[in-house]
């Protein structure tokens, strides 16, 4: 479902726009529409990114290795 708003726009900036729409067969609605579809998603990417970074640094990173068993043992060898 779609809802109408109203926008205000300079009119040199207008004219530009619909010149710019046209030339990609878009209504100056359909190219405001997609555009702002596209900022949304990748506000949301980087949201969900962002949360998945902070979960790999909440997490423990094995490298390997046996670990250490007491500080005396490192230095015995």
């Amino acid at each position: 479902m779609t809802q109408n708003i109203t926008l205000a726009l300079d009119k040199r900036l207008l004219k530009r726009v619909r010149a710019f729409a046209a030339s990609r067969g878009l209504s100056v609605s359909r190219l405001l529409s997609q555009e702002l579809l596209q900022l949304v998603e990748r506000e949301a990417a980087y949201d969900r990114a962002k949360r998945k970074a902070f979960a790999y640094l909440d997490a423990p990173f094995r490298l390997g290795g046996s670990g250490i068993s007491s500080r005396e043992s490192l230095h015995e060898r």
